[in-house]
């Protein structure tokens, strides 16, 4: 008798959790595959699937979580059903990067960073903000509380100082 009471109650609780549960699935569908209307029919194809679940002789317990698992099911028999899952265009594979191109580039990096650490202070910022930070200059300007003319000459001097201290004449 204790299993027909369960089995009477899956049901109800179903629909007592359908409020809770319904912006839940929704949102795990739309976040999946981005098509409100196939979203929406698989919101329906899940609380179908569940309150069939609901009405067997042994339910499932109905909870949100439980919810999820049946609509990740459905999404993946959606995906599956699909006619143009085979035509669906793949990007390339990034080129193979040689290692050595890293350790220069990091090498050089780290050499750039020593070289800017020995220029005075106001040839620094500037420069971090120009190159580094890829600011404009009147937004270097702005920021450093100079004329535009002024941050340019200063920019000038700024290059001129840190390719005497880098190794072969590099520039930032």
């Amino acid at each position: 008798m204790r299993a027909e009471s369960h089995s009477q109650d899956a049901p109800r609780a179903l629909l007592a959790l359908y409020d809770e549960a319904l912006p839940a699935v929704y949102g795990y569908f739309i976040r999946r595959c981005g098509d409100r209307g196939a979203a929406e029919d698989l919101t329906s194809e899940t609380f179908l699937a569940a309150m069939d679940a609901a009405r067997r002789e042994s339910p499932p317990p109905m909870t949100v979580a439980w919810l999820i698992g049946v609509a990740r099911h459905k999404l993946a028999d959606y995906y599956r059903r699909r006619h143009d899952r085979f035509t669906v265009p793949v990007a390339d594979l990034p080129e193979p990067v040689d290692p050595a191109d890293d350790w220069d580039a990091e090498l050089d990096r780290i050499v750039a960073e020593s070289v800017l650490a020995t220029l005075p202070e106001h040839h620094r910022v500037v420069l971090t903000l120009r190159y580094l930070d890829d600011r404009s200059v009147p937004e270097c300007a702005e920021l450093i509380g100079r004329t535009v003319h002024a941050t340019e000459a200063l920019l000038v001097r700024a290059r001129r100082a840190f390719r005497t201290h880098y190794p072969e004449g590099g520039t930032p």
